[in-house]
């Protein structure tokens, strides 16, 4: 018998819980501010998003959906990602909730804004590390036979980084000040990292 569970996404994982999200994990939090065309502010997090590119810097976020981020950014040109730490994680599960359009996360959250330097949408003022981004791309994203699927691959260009100065020391940033919280698999699996989690690795020469 073999200790392999094997499965094929389209036919279905058997399991009782689709182990995906799981597997591929744990992942940063795309923390993204938007502002549509009319004003309205949006705040949400997505659990598919990294970084992409070091010169330029580029971010990138998968919309599952054609959601409000979405359509703000494709009006604007312009998004910020936000760090989630974690004491602010709650307010970040609270810009989660399925909010009509012209509902306010900032506001949902108890959450305050502060102004960015490049772009005309506000940052989440108590996140440690906000970066500012000009759209570069949208891309719909396809299966293997070509169809399209409902899902939206949103590229920025990071054009001004806001870093709190406590997280600098002798000009290095230090990761684990920030206290980063990262996405698991399951409803609701968070997780952080702490000293007891680093180790060193240097590339061969």
């Amino acid at each position: 018998m073999s200790d392999i569970h094997f499965y094929e996404p389209k036919v279905g994982h058997g399991l009782a819980h689709d182990p995906f999200n799981a597997i591929i994990a744990p992942r940063p939090i795309g923390w993204i501010s938007s502002k549509s065309k009319e004003g309205k502010l949006n705040l949400a997090p997505y659990s598919f998003f990294n970084a992409l590119n070091y010169t330029p810097p580029i971010i990138g976020f998968s919309s599952v959906g054609d959601k409000d981020s979405l359509k703000n950014i494709k009006a604007t040109g312009e998004f910020c990602w936000n760090l989630v730490s974690k004491p602010l994680v709650e307010a970040m599960n609270q810009t989660s909730a399925p909010l009509a359009a012209d509902e306010d996360e900032f506001a949902f959250a108890a959450l305050d804004t502060v102004a960015s330097h490049i772009v005309d949408v506000p940052r989440v003022k108590l996140s440690p590390v906000s970066m500012e981004c000009k759209l570069t791309d949208i891309v719909q994203l396809k299966n293997a036979e070509g169809g399209l699927c409902e899902s939206w691959f949103v590229m920025g260009e990071v054009v001004g980084v806001h870093i709190q100065k406590n997280m600098i020391e002798a000009g290095v940033y230090k990761t684990l000040r920030a206290e980063p919280v990262m996405r698991g698999g399951g409803a609701g699996d968070y997780f952080t990292v702490d000293s007891s989690n680093m180790f060193e690795l240097f590339r061969p020469k």
